[in-house]
């Protein structure tokens, strides 16, 4: 290797992973007193659409936008249409419906009717979140050499649960990786009579004003009642650590945009020249250093017209390693299995459909491609 590969490698190796700092959008408080619609209607003409938030970093972006300690709309609201539509808790987790890890009739006698809270027995099974019991969260750390912690006492309810592994952990398990997962068997194996704990599962009518399955929700349960038939409209709550609760959508109150920074190129290009593309009309092909950003680009992915969207990750010959082209190191990755192949003529796709995975496609293939206006 020459001097001028060695001088690329140690600025590689030096190179930010950025986990929390790289967001593809911007929030901008607005300190007009406007209508949910009216809200609405000016943050789609000014901006993106009203303000969604994808997890707790978002949150905390949203509250330091602004010294407002009031009440603010944000982009999420009821869908009269009254159809629930099942999430897990972990922010980026997307819901996939497999029928064979359900049990349908698994449900007691004193809980007889559909709940919206998801349980773990052997299958799983929907509840009512006011029930009280065991709960299993995730800890991405890996403490131990395991990811699932089974919390016996004291027995809670789905919201609790989630309170305190989100405080304590990430997460309530999330995901049929880790529902049905090996761990999660061993777990229930190693108990020695069956029981019933929370998952981080939950249905909800709500729905983003963009149309993103961003699963994140942070209501105040003290102030927010999901049966209020006239308060469609959810706002944040400023001087309540900005925990959230519903209102009526014709009140007039100030409220929070966002500002995309990603775009959708419906054109099939070669990687090639998808990375001139984005360079000559935005900022470069979008790379992928957080599971936030993994979000973003599912969300975009899916109104894509060809089976896989270029990102911005190739394979360099001369490094023998995968580099994107903001120059990030690849911290964050979602490769499909077996789906990473290194070659010199090698660059990344995400698939369209399923898991919206990683899958290395030779370069002169053309597909639609995502570019970053940052």
């Amino acid at each position: 290797m020459d001097k001028m590969h060695w001088i690329l490698f140690l600025h590689i190796l030096m190179g930010q992973c950025c986990f929390f700092t790289c967001r593809l959008y911007e929030y901008h408080f607005i300190a007009e007193n406007k209508s949910w619609s009216e809200a609405q209607r000016y943050c789609r003409e000014k901006y993106t659409d009203l303000a969604k938030v994808f997890d707790m970093t978002d949150m905390s972006r949203l509250r330091n936008s602004t010294q407002n300690q009031g009440e603010a709309w944000i982009g999420l609201n009821h869908n009269t249409g009254g159809n629930r539509t099942w999430h897990w808790s972990l922010p980026g987790v997307e819901y996939i419906q497999n029928d064979s890890s359900w049990n349908l009739n698994g449900r007691q006698n004193w809980e007889p009717y559909p709940g919206n809270c998801g349980r773990k027995r052997d299958k799983l099974a929907d509840v009512s979140c006011d029930s009280t019991m065991w709960f299993i969260c995730y800890d991405e750390m890996k403490k131990d050499n395991k990811t699932l912690y089974l919390i016996q006492y004291p027995r809670i309810n789905w919201t609790q649960a989630q309170a305190y592994c989100r405080y304590n952990h990430t997460d309530l398990a999330s995901g049929l990786d880790q529902v049905d997962g090996e761990e999660m068997k061993a777990l229930i194996k190693s108990k020695d009579s069956k029981f019933s704990a929370w998952v981080g599962l939950f249905r909800d009518s709500w729905r983003w004003s963009d149309g993103s399955d961003f699963s994140f929700r942070y209501w105040d349960m003290q102030l927010f009642n999901d049966t209020q038939s006239n308060k469609k409209c959810a706002m944040t709550l400023l001087n309540r650590s900005g925990k959230w609760s519903s209102d009526e959508c014709d009140k007039e109150k100030p409220f929070f945009c966002y500002d995309d920074k990603m775009i959708l190129i419906k054109e099939n290009k070669t990687w090639e020249e998808a990375l001139n593309y984005c360079e000559n009309n935005y900022k470069r092909l979008v790379s992928i250093t957080n599971p936030e950003v993994q979000g973003r680009v599912q969300e975009t992915a899916k109104n894509a017209d060809s089976p896989y969207v270029w990102i911005g990750l190739s394979y360099k010959c001369t490094l023998g390693l995968w580099l994107w082209v903001s120059d990030y190191v690849v911290c964050y990755e979602k490769w499909a299995t077996e789906g990473k192949t290194e070659g010199c003529d090698m660059s990344v796709g995400v698939d369209r459909g399923g898991q919206h995975e990683w899958f290395s496609r030779r370069n002169n293939e053309t597909y639609n491609f995502i570019c970053s206006k940052q």
